[in-house]
């Protein structure tokens, strides 16, 4: 199950530096290619939606079926950690779900914008020579 989360990681960790290529001040000639880039990896990147979902009901699955201790002393020491060390696994992998969904979404928001931004430029830029 680790190369799942894996993959998860690398795949937001491909969202945040689009992310900040596109939206770093100063990079207008990179920022052209980056947008027709970010274009059309957004298709192919919205498969990590459904990936986060399955891994979320993973998490669910593990927190729903795990051994309880119910009394103080009904687990050993070792199971307890154990116990103990999934828990803390399990939010770790809630936040890195997380942060996927919400770089996946700001990127998407931030793209949209940037191509709207130059159509709006090319615009201006349109109407300033119909005017001179």
């Amino acid at each position: 199950m680790a190369l799942e989360w894996v993959v998860l990681g690398y795949a937001a960790g491909a969202e945040a530096v689009m992310l900040l290529l596109l939206t770093l001040p100063g990079l207008d000639g990179l920022r052209r290619g980056m947008v027709s880039v970010v274009k059309s990896a957004l298709k192919p990147m919205m498969s990590v939606v459904p990936f986060c979902l399955f891994l979320l009901m993973d998490i669910y699955w593990k927190y729903e079926t795990r051994p309880t201790c119910d009394d103080e002393h009904a687990c050993t020491p070792s199971e307890h950690l154990r116990h103990q060390k999934s828990i803390m696994k399990s939010q770790r992998n809630a936040l890195l779900i997380a942060a996927a969904l919400l770089l996946y979404w700001i990127l998407f928001s931030v793209t949209s914008l940037v191509v709207r931004l130059d159509h709006l430029q090319q615009r201006v830029d349109k109407l300033k020579k119909r005017d001179d």
